[in-house]
């Protein structure tokens, strides 16, 4: 016997969505059919995606064998890294009652630059400025890794820069042969002093003004592990703890840290899984589906 549940279908290649649909799966897949666990899930089945989903409030969800937070209103979250070539089980569980989706995340290309003829001091860095940079990251990874009860993410998330895109997710440099790593972010061109508006509700977790890589560096928690962070900003708005509104202007653009100019580089995460911000601007208001 077949059965049926409601998801997302989207297309990769296109890489935009494709209208809600039932989609035909066999019972291979789907235990105890009869009930529908699944409510709706949002987002592209790719890498850097970042995934948002509705259950039954009350209900367990599992990705392999990871819980996930659900709120009380049966909304959870999860994402794919840059490079995830993972087939994973997402399973909803409500007593002896189960329902399993099998997610394999398309693979994507990205822009990859080779440079030749890099002096071998940069390509071998000052050990004093590698440990300044591993304890900048220390504090950005302590509060990317906050499971807070939000449920900020739900609700759509909005550019925080109006600027010209320069900077793509995943684009790479090769430098002298050896792979440098990836760009993480979305970058915004804009001059220094450009406001800069928050994604997405939340609370600011960290501002530091002057960190080596980054410098100026905010991050604001949207809950359940999804953070965005802002890089290389030239001052900020608003003070760790403060709770922030969607649009709300929370920084300034500029150009500190290891900047060649002023631009705003955004980045999303989910813990320490990092995603593409483009993707993400892609997601609808969750929290108004029924």
């Amino acid at each position: 016997m077949k059965k049926y549940i409601q998801v997302l279908i989207t297309n990769p290649l296109k890489r935009c969505y494709l209208p809600s649909l039932l989609l035909l799966i066999g019972t291979s897949q789907l235990s105890h059919a009869n009930d529908n666990l699944l409510i709706d899930l949002q987002g592209e089945v790719m890498q850097g995606s970042l995934m948002v989903g509705k259950t039954l409030p009350g209900n367990q969800v599992y990705l392999d064998d990871r819980a996930l937070k659900v709120s009380r209103h049966g909304l959870f979250t999860f994402g794919f890294s840059r490079d995830d070539e993972h087939s994973y089980q997402l399973k909803l569980v409500n007593g002896d009652k189960q329902q399993i989706k099998t997610l394999e995340p398309a693979k994507r290309e990205y822009k990859i630059q080779r440079v030749n003829g890099i002096a071998k001091k940069i390509m071998e860095p000052d050990p004093n400025d590698v440990a300044r940079a591993r304890k900048d990251s220390k504090q950005i990874g302590e509060v990317r890794n906050i499971a807070s009860d939000s449920i900020d993410f739900a609700h759509g998330f909005i550019a925080p820069s109006k600027g010209r895109i320069t900077g793509v997710y995943g684009s790479q440099r090769v430098y002298n042969g050896k792979p440098g790593n990836p760009h993480y972010g979305l970058d915004y061109a804009g001059k220094t002093g450009t406001l800069v508006q928050a994604p997405a509700a939340g609370i600011v977790t960290l501002w530091v003004p002057d960190m080596f890589y980054s410098g100026g560096t905010l991050v604001i928690d949207h809950g359940h592990g999804v953070t965005s962070t802002f890089l290389h900003l030239s001052g900020s708005l608003v003070t760790e703890g403060d709770k922030v509104l969607q649009g709300q202007n929370v920084a300034k653009i500029g150009s500190t840290g290891r900047s060649t100019g002023p631009h705003l580089d955004w980045r999303i995460n989910w813990f320490n899984v990092r995603l593409d911000p483009a993707l993400v601007l892609k997601l609808p208001n969750m929290h108004t589906f029924q």
